[in-house]
């Protein structure tokens, strides 16, 4: 059973976008199945890790595209994109650091980290007309982006251990 099942009230009409908000949607799912079924705590913290890195890297994109487009809501935006990457740096520590892990609470927290971000901020930025032509990224500079992006986070993880 999925964690996040992908809807129509996510698409948003951009074609890259949403096969980013639909492999995101997978690898929030790919970790329900690991602490599920109790999976390598290293593995999980890895898997955090290419969130972030893939969630940095699309919202690098995403903001460009709003700068290309002059976005009127980009720095409430943009704000928003700091406060969940903040947010998945709580949710990778929190783990980290858990002794005994309340599965419900994390679950939880992830799903609403997806979904609350998405109905509130990307549906309005997604539904203007002019963010319809968002351009291809090549696969290794987004590759590039999102190991960078987890690798900066399983670092930070490392020196606090």
């Amino acid at each position: 059973m999925a964690l996040i099942e992908w809807r129509d009230e996510y698409c948003t009409g951009i074609k890259g976008v949403d096969f980013e908000h639909e492999a995101l949607i997978n690898q929030i799912n790919s970790i329900y199945e690991l602490v599920t079924n109790q999976a390598d705590k290293d593995l999980v913290i890895d898997s955090l890790g290419e969130i972030y890195g893939s969630i940095s890297a699309h919202f690098a994109l995403e903001e460009q595209m709003m700068v290309r487009h002059d976005y009127d809501h980009y720095q409430q935006h943009r704000e928003d994109h700091e406060r969940l990457l903040d947010d998945i740096r709580d949710i990778t520590e929190e783990f980290e650091n858990s002794v005994e892990l309340d599965e419900a609470a994390f679950q939880q927290k992830l799903a609403n980290w997806f979904q609350l971000h998405f109905k509130t901020h990307d549906s309005r930025l997604h539904n203007l007309a002019g963010m319809r032509s968002h351009e291809t990224v090549s696969q290794p500079a987004l590759k590039t982006l999102i190991q960078n992006a987890k690798k900066k986070l399983l670092q930070r993880s490392a020196s606090r251990r």
